[in-house]
């Protein structure tokens, strides 16, 4: 953050993304799709059920109805937005979450055990 006349303003980092495609983003931490797995999440950076025909598990969101996904990284717990980066081909941190406790880190778990 840089605090210019009484004014914070935020120093957004940017994951590296190929083109406008989601599936290639490096995050600023260096994880990526084919390393520790990148995660699809809802808005607030919980991990998201896709199994159309099946229960969600417990632990895992709903798929989105309105199909707003954000991409979150396992390691560090920082969360894109995938229609920017499919809108602007750039990827900036959309916000950040707690991957070492709580309903995030328990969802991790779940995502991880199971074939979602």
């Amino acid at each position: 953050m840089f605090p210019t006349a009484g004014v914070v303003i935020m120093d957004t980092e940017f994951a590296d993304v190929i083109g406008h495609d989601v599936t290639t983003i490096t995050c600023v931490c260096g994880n990526t799709v084919g390393n520790e797995g990148l995660i699809q999440a809802n808005s607030d950076g919980m991990p998201v059920h896709l199994g159309r025909d099946t229960p969600v598990p417990a632990g895992l969101a709903p798929w989105p109805e309105d199909e707003d996904l954000y991409t979150l990284c396992p390691s560090c717990g920082r969360v894109y937005h995938d229609s920017v980066i499919e809108e602007t081909g750039t990827a900036p941190v959309a916000l950040r979450v707690d991957v070492a406790a709580g309903p995030v880190a328990e969802a991790i778990q779940v995502h991880w055990s199971r074939d979602v």
